[in-house]
Protein backbone atom coordinates (compact mmCIF):
# COMPACT_ATOMS: atom_id res chain seq x y z
CA UNK A 1 0.00 0.00 0.00
CA UNK A 2 1.63 3.08 -0.65
CA UNK A 3 1.63 5.85 2.22
CA UNK A 4 0.29 9.00 1.52
CA UNK A 5 2.75 11.82 1.88
CA UNK A 6 3.31 14.10 5.18
CA UNK A 7 1.60 17.71 4.75
CA UNK A 8 4.53 20.06 3.88
CA UNK A 9 2.83 22.66 6.03
CA UNK A 10 1.00 22.17 9.87
CA UNK A 11 -2.26 21.51 10.11
CA UNK A 12 -2.75 23.64 13.24
CA UNK A 13 -0.54 26.00 15.30
CA UNK A 14 0.97 22.81 16.82
CA UNK A 15 3.41 21.11 14.13
CA UNK A 16 2.05 17.46 13.43
CA UNK A 17 2.98 15.29 10.70
CA UNK A 18 -0.44 13.54 9.27
CA UNK A 19 0.13 10.13 11.00
CA UNK A 20 -0.11 12.45 14.52
CA UNK A 21 -3.30 13.81 13.57
CA UNK A 22 -5.20 10.30 13.05
CA UNK A 23 -5.07 7.85 16.19
CA UNK A 24 -2.15 5.21 15.53
CA UNK A 25 -5.35 2.60 16.39
CA UNK A 26 -6.82 4.04 12.57
CA UNK A 27 -9.87 4.51 14.70
CA UNK A 28 -11.06 7.98 14.99
CA UNK A 29 -12.09 8.52 18.70
CA UNK A 30 -14.65 10.90 20.17
CA UNK A 31 -13.72 13.94 22.32
CA UNK A 32 -14.57 11.59 25.13
CA UNK A 33 -11.62 9.57 24.32
CA UNK A 34 -14.00 6.61 23.30
CA UNK A 35 -14.28 5.00 19.77
CA UNK A 36 -16.34 6.40 16.97
CA UNK A 37 -17.77 3.04 15.38
CA UNK A 38 -20.76 0.45 15.63
CA UNK A 39 -24.20 2.33 14.88
CA UNK A 40 -26.74 1.45 12.17
CA UNK A 41 -27.30 -1.50 10.49
CA UNK A 42 -24.35 -4.05 11.77
CA UNK A 43 -21.87 -1.93 12.48
CA UNK A 44 -19.97 0.45 10.68
CA UNK A 45 -16.67 1.84 12.04
CA UNK A 46 -14.70 5.63 10.52
CA UNK A 47 -11.06 6.43 10.27
CA UNK A 48 -8.62 9.37 8.39
CA UNK A 49 -7.62 7.30 5.15
CA UNK A 50 -3.54 7.05 5.35
CA UNK A 51 -2.83 4.85 2.46
CA UNK A 52 -3.70 5.42 -1.63
CA UNK A 53 -5.66 2.46 -1.89
CA UNK A 54 -8.14 3.88 0.75
CA UNK A 55 -8.37 6.84 -1.38
CA UNK A 56 -9.15 4.95 -4.19
CA UNK A 57 -12.20 3.04 -2.35
CA UNK A 58 -13.34 6.42 -1.14
CA UNK A 59 -12.90 8.33 -4.93
CA UNK A 60 -14.91 4.92 -6.59
CA UNK A 61 -17.89 5.31 -3.92
CA UNK A 62 -17.79 8.93 -5.17
CA UNK A 63 -17.95 7.84 -8.98
CA UNK A 64 -20.71 5.58 -8.25
CA UNK A 65 -22.94 7.97 -6.69
CA UNK A 66 -22.51 11.35 -8.71
CA UNK A 67 -21.60 9.57 -12.16
CA UNK A 68 -24.33 6.21 -11.71
CA UNK A 69 -26.58 8.24 -9.50
CA UNK A 70 -26.73 11.62 -10.64
CA UNK A 71 -25.45 11.40 -14.17
CA UNK A 72 -22.32 13.79 -13.50
CA UNK A 73 -20.00 13.88 -16.43
CA UNK A 74 -16.86 13.01 -14.57
CA UNK A 75 -13.34 13.76 -16.61
CA UNK A 76 -10.95 11.10 -15.18
CA UNK A 77 -7.82 9.55 -15.39
CA UNK A 78 -8.52 6.39 -13.68
CA UNK A 79 -11.72 4.57 -14.93
CA UNK A 80 -14.41 4.45 -12.68
CA UNK A 81 -12.83 7.09 -10.07
CA UNK A 82 -14.18 10.57 -9.03
CA UNK A 83 -10.43 11.97 -8.96
CA UNK A 84 -9.88 15.59 -9.41
CA UNK A 85 -6.63 18.17 -8.72
CA UNK A 86 -8.03 18.60 -5.12
CA UNK A 87 -7.48 15.04 -3.82
CA UNK A 88 -4.15 15.08 -2.87
CA UNK A 89 -3.74 18.09 -1.29
CA UNK A 90 -7.10 17.09 1.24
CA UNK A 91 -7.63 14.75 4.17
CA UNK A 92 -10.12 11.68 2.86
CA UNK A 93 -12.75 10.83 6.09
CA UNK A 94 -13.95 7.14 5.28
CA UNK A 95 -17.19 5.54 7.05
CA UNK A 96 -16.49 1.67 6.21
CA UNK A 97 -19.26 -1.39 7.10
CA UNK A 98 -17.28 -3.35 9.79
CA UNK A 99 -18.27 -7.02 8.09
CA UNK A 100 -17.62 -6.20 4.53
CA UNK A 101 -14.66 -3.14 5.19
CA UNK A 102 -16.77 -1.62 2.24
CA UNK A 103 -16.16 1.79 2.01
CA UNK A 104 -19.94 3.32 2.20
CA UNK A 105 -19.72 6.61 3.24
CA UNK A 106 -16.82 9.83 2.38
CA UNK A 107 -16.30 13.12 2.90
CA UNK A 108 -12.93 15.08 2.35
CA UNK A 109 -11.06 17.84 4.03
CA UNK A 110 -9.23 20.77 2.91
CA UNK A 111 -6.94 22.45 5.72
CA UNK A 112 -6.08 26.25 5.71
CA UNK A 113 -2.15 25.29 5.02
CA UNK A 114 -3.16 22.87 2.23
CA UNK A 115 -5.31 25.52 0.60
CA UNK A 116 -2.40 27.75 0.41
CA UNK A 117 -0.40 25.20 -1.32
CA UNK A 118 -3.09 24.19 -4.15
CA UNK A 119 -3.69 28.02 -4.10
CA UNK A 120 -7.80 27.94 -3.64
CA UNK A 121 -10.29 25.73 -2.62
CA UNK A 122 -13.09 23.84 -4.77
CA UNK A 123 -16.13 26.43 -3.31
CA UNK A 124 -13.65 29.48 -5.05
CA UNK A 125 -13.96 27.96 -8.60
CA UNK A 126 -17.78 27.70 -7.95
CA UNK A 127 -17.87 31.43 -5.56
CA UNK A 128 -15.76 34.60 -5.23
CA UNK A 129 -15.14 34.22 -1.61
CA UNK A 130 -13.87 37.63 -1.08
CA UNK A 131 -15.90 38.25 2.20
CA UNK A 132 -14.63 35.32 3.76
CA UNK A 133 -11.06 36.37 3.67
CA UNK A 134 -10.65 37.15 7.78
CA UNK A 135 -12.15 33.70 8.21
CA UNK A 136 -9.50 31.75 6.17
CA UNK A 137 -6.83 30.92 8.60
CA UNK A 138 -9.25 28.70 11.06
CA UNK A 139 -11.62 27.79 7.74
CA UNK A 140 -11.48 24.02 6.50
CA UNK A 141 -13.22 23.11 3.58
CA UNK A 142 -15.62 20.02 3.37
CA UNK A 143 -16.45 18.09 0.15
CA UNK A 144 -17.25 15.23 -2.09
CA UNK A 145 -19.63 14.23 1.02
CA UNK A 146 -21.28 10.99 -0.05
CA UNK A 147 -23.25 7.57 1.29
CA UNK A 148 -23.82 4.42 -0.43
CA UNK A 149 -27.61 3.78 -0.80
CA UNK A 150 -28.00 1.08 1.04
CA UNK A 151 -26.27 2.60 4.04
CA UNK A 152 -28.24 6.18 4.23
CA UNK A 153 -29.07 6.57 7.97
CA UNK A 154 -28.59 8.61 10.62
CA UNK A 155 -25.46 6.12 11.94
CA UNK A 156 -22.95 7.19 8.88
CA UNK A 157 -23.58 10.60 8.86
CA UNK A 158 -23.58 10.95 12.53
CA UNK A 159 -20.21 8.97 12.69
CA UNK A 160 -18.67 11.16 9.61
CA UNK A 161 -19.63 14.33 11.51
CA UNK A 162 -18.78 13.33 15.19
CA UNK A 163 -15.09 12.55 13.58
CA UNK A 164 -15.11 16.10 11.96
CA UNK A 165 -15.75 17.97 15.15
CA UNK A 166 -12.52 16.13 16.65
CA UNK A 167 -10.54 17.24 13.86
CA UNK A 168 -11.83 20.55 13.81
CA UNK A 169 -11.40 20.95 17.89
CA UNK A 170 -7.75 18.81 17.91
CA UNK A 171 -6.44 21.24 15.24
CA UNK A 172 -8.02 24.58 16.29
CA UNK A 173 -10.32 25.18 13.55
CA UNK A 174 -13.88 26.80 14.03
CA UNK A 175 -15.35 27.47 10.73
CA UNK A 176 -16.26 25.53 7.73
CA UNK A 177 -17.18 25.82 4.36
CA UNK A 178 -18.60 23.74 1.05
CA UNK A 179 -20.82 23.92 -1.47
CA UNK A 180 -24.43 21.26 -0.85
CA UNK A 181 -25.58 19.95 -4.11
CA UNK A 182 -29.47 20.09 -5.33
CA UNK A 183 -29.33 17.32 -7.67
CA UNK A 184 -30.95 18.98 -11.19
CA UNK A 185 -32.52 16.03 -12.02
CA UNK A 186 -36.42 15.51 -10.23
CA UNK A 187 -38.68 13.13 -11.41
CA UNK A 188 -36.79 12.19 -14.49
CA UNK A 189 -36.72 15.25 -15.66
CA UNK A 190 -33.74 18.27 -15.90
CA UNK A 191 -34.85 21.46 -14.09
CA UNK A 192 -33.77 23.54 -11.35
CA UNK A 193 -37.13 24.57 -10.44
CA UNK A 194 -36.51 22.90 -7.52
CA UNK A 195 -33.23 24.49 -6.76
CA UNK A 196 -34.62 28.03 -7.06
CA UNK A 197 -37.56 27.28 -4.99
CA UNK A 198 -35.24 25.88 -2.15
CA UNK A 199 -32.70 28.66 -2.60
CA UNK A 200 -36.24 30.75 -2.10
CA UNK A 201 -37.52 28.81 0.94
CA UNK A 202 -33.40 29.31 2.75
CA UNK A 203 -32.79 32.83 2.05
CA UNK A 204 -35.71 33.54 4.13
CA UNK A 205 -35.03 31.66 7.17
CA UNK A 206 -31.16 30.84 7.15
CA UNK A 207 -29.38 33.26 4.96
CA UNK A 208 -26.18 34.48 6.95
CA UNK A 209 -25.28 38.03 7.79
CA UNK A 210 -24.21 40.59 4.20
CA UNK A 211 -20.62 40.54 5.34
CA UNK A 212 -20.18 36.74 4.44
CA UNK A 213 -22.32 36.84 1.26
CA UNK A 214 -20.42 35.34 -1.86
CA UNK A 215 -21.50 35.98 -5.36
CA UNK A 216 -21.76 32.46 -7.68
CA UNK A 217 -19.61 32.60 -10.83
CA UNK A 218 -22.13 30.80 -12.97
CA UNK A 219 -25.36 31.35 -11.47
CA UNK A 220 -28.47 29.44 -11.73
CA UNK A 221 -30.55 31.49 -13.64
CA UNK A 222 -33.24 31.46 -10.07
CA UNK A 223 -35.22 34.50 -11.93
CA UNK A 224 -36.12 32.96 -14.61
CA UNK A 225 -37.72 29.66 -12.69
CA UNK A 226 -40.42 28.33 -10.73
CA UNK A 227 -39.37 29.40 -7.00
CA UNK A 228 -42.84 28.24 -5.42
CA UNK A 229 -42.76 24.43 -5.39
CA UNK A 230 -43.51 22.87 -2.36
CA UNK A 231 -40.04 21.01 -2.09
CA UNK A 232 -37.74 20.05 0.96
CA UNK A 233 -34.15 20.25 0.65
CA UNK A 234 -32.11 17.32 0.63
CA UNK A 235 -31.48 15.28 3.38
CA UNK A 236 -28.05 16.50 3.92
CA UNK A 237 -28.83 20.00 3.70
CA UNK A 238 -31.39 19.58 6.36
CA UNK A 239 -29.03 17.96 8.77
CA UNK A 240 -26.36 21.23 8.29
CA UNK A 241 -29.05 23.35 9.00
CA UNK A 242 -30.14 21.93 12.01
CA UNK A 243 -26.51 21.90 13.49
CA UNK A 244 -26.53 25.80 12.87
CA UNK A 245 -25.75 26.13 9.17
CA UNK A 246 -25.99 28.97 7.30
CA UNK A 247 -26.12 30.21 3.20
CA UNK A 248 -23.87 32.58 2.01
CA UNK A 249 -25.86 33.06 -1.29
CA UNK A 250 -27.89 32.62 -4.52
CA UNK A 251 -26.93 28.67 -5.74
CA UNK A 252 -24.18 27.86 -8.28
CA UNK A 253 -25.08 26.07 -11.58
CA UNK A 254 -22.80 23.19 -11.74
CA UNK A 255 -23.38 21.63 -15.49
CA UNK A 256 -20.66 19.15 -15.05
CA UNK A 257 -22.39 17.34 -12.04
CA UNK A 258 -25.92 18.11 -12.87
CA UNK A 259 -25.95 19.94 -9.92
CA UNK A 260 -27.10 23.78 -8.22
CA UNK A 261 -24.60 24.43 -5.71
CA UNK A 262 -25.17 26.64 -2.40
CA UNK A 263 -22.56 27.91 -0.49
CA UNK A 264 -23.04 26.60 2.95
CA UNK A 265 -21.27 27.75 5.73
CA UNK A 266 -21.07 26.61 9.60
CA UNK A 267 -18.86 27.80 12.79
CA UNK A 268 -18.61 26.00 15.52
CA UNK A 269 -19.30 29.08 17.91
CA UNK A 270 -23.10 28.84 16.22
CA UNK A 271 -23.26 24.80 17.04
CA UNK A 272 -27.07 24.51 19.34
CA UNK A 273 -26.14 23.32 22.36
CA UNK A 274 -27.45 20.24 22.21
CA UNK A 275 -25.26 19.31 19.60
CA UNK A 276 -22.31 20.61 21.28
CA UNK A 277 -21.50 17.92 23.46
CA UNK A 278 -22.21 15.51 21.02
CA UNK A 279 -19.90 16.89 18.34
CA UNK A 280 -17.48 18.89 20.78
CA UNK A 281 -17.61 17.25 23.70
CA UNK A 282 -18.17 21.06 25.10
Amino acid sequence: MKELPNPTFPLSPTVMPRGSLHRPDQQTLGADGQPVAAAGRGGIEVAWAKHQDEVRAAQRLRYQIFAGEMGARLNTDVPGHDIDLFDDYCEHLIVRDQATREVIGTYRVLTPAQAKRVGSTYSDLEFDLTRLRMLRERMVELGRSCVHPEHRHGGVIMALWGALGEFMVRNQLDTMIGCASIPMLHNGVLSGDVAASIWKQLKETHLASIEYHVRPRLPLPVEELNGDLEVEPPALIKGYLRLGTKVLGAPAWDPDFNSADLPMLMRLQDLPARYRKHFLGA
